[in-house]
């Protein structure tokens, strides 16, 4: 059946996804597997769950709850409904002082630390993925990481929980009559799970087996350990809820116990002549007191060691070697020193490759992190085309990890394994292992099975470990559930399965599973593409920061949906791959904002917004192309017909009204696309007089002001100050410093609106020819250029490889710099605060985190404010140049979360540095967002 027309009666049709292009761009997660769902939907509240459920129950289809789709395991896919709460689930509240923070499911991990941080505090779990991963992945994965251990962990750290049974019925650990109503209401299921636990607890053999296999991380089957560790049926399955992926029941909320966030950090990168050598550091490290200590093999290592950044060491490291990044971590600064140096004076007894060198700097620190969380995506990026990444999840007895080790190795060259690689959380036993392999033939996918099989050998029999150490058991290790745990175990895990989802429509197949080739099935294939995005292996780290993740897709479901195309492609899915063609414009394309900020996110640094670009390139016909470079040749005249244009249509929102405006904008864009919508943000066009008397000489130096063509059409203040370009001359006499603004400024452009659109001719044009002109106005490179536009900033910073060679010989001379550089670097020393301003919020561009400028934005702000604030939900708006205009739906979506954070104050300031932005923001919240060169301004006397 469609579910869809079924679904309507529960959803509004907004919140169904039945699209081909909606389907397939969920059908993936961060793990190997693959399965296309019927729907995706997204309640908002626990009635339309409750209504989910039923549906699901009457019409026999499987339902499976996704947040950020990092599951590696193949936990967060379906063939049936696929429930999304990554939108609407992400509500949390700080209690105690951020001792306790309260959390629904659709958080990531990385937002609810944002929020504690002025608490000191963080949730316990500490995955990799936490920028990515949401609460319920978290809770229902019983994640960990690479600090938290066994005692941190999820299961550990919470302290209430409210779930949702299959049959509808909510419950929540923190209210005290739900204990009784569970006993009553679902009486079947608290016997069965009393009889359970009374099994256990008679059950010596098994009892023990519990208790020492949860000494160590352990993810596979249920929590056991719920059976012991609690006597109620309220508290045993609401702890069995954690770590079980969603088979059992819907958590809907969580009250989480926080930890200590300690203020002093010390982190080294210790080098070692081999693993084993590593390995037998691990206990010292501990006694020592390091409470991170992750482990990196040479071929982990060669995988980042091109890093910019990286310690040009690694490169020299020889075949066998392996590294250990470890970190100290105390409240104040005499207890750290105390800890490293207690521990460098048994470092004697360590085989180290050389002296260790420990980091107190917070970027510094940052990075080693960044290296070592971003190994899985580098690795799998490097892997051979068309190959899928295959990341695995055991755990030791620490004491046997060493030799552990080296037969696993063993297994990889039996198995051709040529470029596995190996790290991990090595202070818990915990290692990941990757291998890469194509999945396009049985041979192929027989040895992967052959494998594995000699996987669990060797974890299972031979060291008595575990096969999934905080990665969830899923589709990977649904086979092998029993043979780690038992059959006493297996069948108790099978009767809870069975007493809490009756119907087998939870998640099935994940967990409990009676086929034995269930890991070997639905196996994701990679097709080879094209280069930007080939390396990507779907891990999701780029959606939290993707301006369009809750209108139309991320980056990751773009390259999931090129992906298909392919593979419709040479399966000659004519239909369904003209049907996806159709869909494709709009989500993958039009209401990409090509900010850039998922390359940042992405630990291999590929720009979705890139391949966006060529693509719309690829897309324009001849005649655009032409047309395109007619208006970068003739620019001085586009834009006064652009001024004539924006001063004659404001006349007419003046006489009309502003809703006729829009409507008439809204018709022309029927017919001409090009056109960009009506905006109250829109104002007539600002005077230029000011550029023809600036003062060229000063005594702090002086500099080249090129006024961007956005400050020159849209530059007047809205509520009556001085135009940008006054302003900017304004503050450059305060400070003492010289403006020489650039010649032929009218009819100058950086470019970006054509690199934007994929104009490769038009952008190439009018990056040499302003290249040329910042030349000779700047004496050949003596004089700073200054541009008064972030964005354009950092256009104007990515020419270089657009260039002709005696232009990149000019570029490589000049100083182009953005108006916060300049603020911070040139003005704010040379001009003391007169007044300040009580409190602002500011919202930094994504140029600046580009350019890695935020903290100089944030230092101006500083400097004349009693108090600033940056949301903490900050992030791209969506604008993109001209986009937000011509989609405005993309800005509205991109700055909604933004936008309600700073409604919830009163600000004496709202500033930006990008034109576009400050309109996009200044809509959204519906207070005048303007250039932090107003703010220098009015408090300088």
């Amino acid at each position: 059946m469609n579910p869809g027309e079924g679904l309507k009666q529960i959803l509004p049709e907004a919140r169904i996804k039945t699209r081909l292009i909606d389907r397939v761009a969920y059908a993936a997660d961060a793990g190997f597997y693959h399965l296309v769902p019927q729907a995706i939907v997204q309640p908002v509240n626990e009635e339309e769950i409750a209504a989910l459920f039923s549906f699901s129950h009457t019409h026999k289809i499987p339902m499976v709850f996704r947040t950020g789709g990092t599951s590696l395991s193949g936990q967060s896919i379906t063939d049936g409904i696929l429930v999304d709460l990554s939108q609407y689930w992400n509500r949390m509240n700080i209690a105690e002082e951020g001792r306790l923070v309260r959390v629904q499911p659709g958080i990531t991990g990385a937002m609810v630390n944002a929020y504690l941080k002025k608490y000191k505090r963080k949730i316990g779990p500490d995955p990799s993925s936490i920028s990515a991963a949401m609460m319920g992945g978290i809770l229902s994965n019983n994640a960990s990481g690479m600090c938290c251990g066994v005692q941190y962990n999820s299961y550990h750290t919470t302290r209430y929980i409210r779930f949702m049974l299959a049959d509808g019925q909510v419950f929540s650990t923190e209210v005290p009559a739900d204990y009784d109503r569970f006993l009553q209401a679902c009486s079947t299921l608290a016997e069965e799970l009393n009889a359970l636990r009374r099994e256990v607890m008679e059950n010596a053999d098994l009892h023990q087996t519990i208790r020492r296999k949860y000494e160590t991380k352990n993810t596979v089957g249920y929590s056991l350990n719920a059976l012991i560790d609690y006597e109620h049926p309220l508290d045993i399955f609401a702890h069995l809820l954690i770590g079980a992926e969603g088979t059992l029941a819907f958590i809907a909320e969580a009250v989480m116990e926080t930890i200590p966030d300690e203020p002093c950090k010390s982190t080294a990168l210790l080098y070692f002549p081999d693993i084993y050598a590593a390995c037998q550091a691990i206990q010292p490290l501990k006694d020592a007191g390091a409470l991170m200590v992750e482990l990196m093999d040479r071929a982990s290592l060669r995988a980042v060691e091109h890093l910019p950044g990286m310690d040009p060491f690694v490169k020299t490291l020889p075949p066998p070697a392996a590294a250990l990044l470890i970190e100290f971590q105390e409240p104040a600064v005499e207890q750290l020193e105390q800890r490293v140096n207690g521990f460098l004076t048994e470092v004697g007894r360590l085989s180290l490759l050389n002296a260790p060198v420990f980091t107190v700097d917070p970027d510094e620190r940052e990075f080693l992190w960044k290296v070592r969380k971003g190994l899985f995506p580098a690795v799998g990026a490097v892997r051979a085309s068309g190959t899928t990444v295959i990341l695995e999840d055991v755990a030791f007895p620490l004491h046997t990890m060493g030799d552990a080790i080296l037969e696993l190795q063993d297994l990889f060259k039996r198995y051709n394994y040529d470029n596995a690689i190996i790290f991990g959380h090595a202070r818990d036993g915990n290692i990941h292992f990757v291998v890469t392999q194509s999945f396009n033939d049985a041979a192929e996918i027989d040895r992967y099975d052959r494998f594995l099989r000699d996987v669990v050998e060797l974890v299972v029999k031979k060291y008595n470990g575990t096969l999934k150490a905080e990665h969830g058991t899923g589709r990977n290790m649904a086979p092998f559930v029993e043979t780690e745990w038992g059959g006493d175990a297996y069948r108790i895990m099978q009767r809870i399965k069975a007493a809490a989802d009756r119907w087998a429509l939870l998640n099935p197949g994940v967990i409990i599973n009676a086929d034995k080739e269930v890991h070997i099935k639905n196996l994701k294939q990679l097709p080879s593409v094209e280069a930007e995005v080939d390396r990507c292996i779907e891990c999701g780290y780029c959606e939290p920061v993707c301006p369009s993740r809750n209108l139309t897709t991320t980056p990751r479901r773009r390259i999931v949906v090129r992906r298909t195309l392919e593979a419709m492609k040479m399966a000659h899915a004519g239909s369904d791959r003209q049907v996806l063609l159709d869909q494709y414009q709009y989500d993958v394309l039009d209401t990409c904002a090509v900010d850039g900020l998922c390359a940042g996110a992405c630990p291999v640094d590929i720009n979705t917004g890139d391949l966006v670009k060529r693509l719309r390139r690829e897309n324009h016909s001849s005649s655009a192309n032409k047309t395109a470079l007619w208006v970068a040749k003739n620019f001085r005249a586009a834009e006064r017909a652009a001024r004539i244009g924006l001063t004659v249509a404001m006349g007419f929102s003046a006489v009309l009204g502003h809703q006729t405006i829009t409507g008439i904008t809204r018709l022309l864009r029927k017919i001409i696309p090009a056109v960009p919508l009506w905006s109250d943000q829109f104002v007539t066009p600002p005077s230029l007089k000011a550029l023809k008397t600036a003062p060229t000489e000063g005594a702090n130096g002086t500099v080249v002001y090129f006024p961007a063509c956005i400050s020159r059409l849209l530059g007047t203040s809205r509520t009556g100050k001085k135009n940008i370009m006054e302003t900017f001359l304004e503050v450059s006499a305060k400070a003492g410093i010289g403006v020489k603004v650039i010649g032929n400024a009218e009819g100058s452009c950086c470019g970006q609106i054509f690199h934007s659109k994929g104009f490769g001719d038009a952008y190439r044009h009018t990056a040499n020819h302003i290249i040329e002109q910042l030349w000779e106005n700047s004496a050949r490179g003596r004089y700073p250029v200054v541009i008064d536009v972030s964005s354009c900033a950092y256009t104007l910073h990515g020419h270089r490889p657009h260039l002709t060679a005696e232009n990149q010989a000019r570029f490589d001379k000049l100083r182009i710099i953005d108006s916060v550089d300049y603020l911070h670097d040139m003005v704010i020393d040379a001009c003391k605060p007169a007044v300040k301003k009580d409190n602002v919020v500011l919202h930094p561009v994504c140029s600046l985190k580009k350019m890695g400028t935020e903290n100089k934005f944030r230092k101006i702000a500083e400097r004349f404010a009693e108090r600033v604030t940056i949301p903490v939900q900050a992030g791209c708006c969506g604008m993109a140049g001209d986009r937000g205009f011509l989609f405005p739906e993309l800005t509205a979506s991109a700055t909604f979360h933004e936008a309600a954070e700073v409604k919830a104050n009163e600000y004496s300031g709202y500033y930006s540095s990008t034109k576009t932005c400050e309109m996009a923001m200044a809509e959204a919240v519906n207070r005048n967002y303007e250039s932090i060169l107003y703010m220098v301004n009015e408090c300088t006397a």
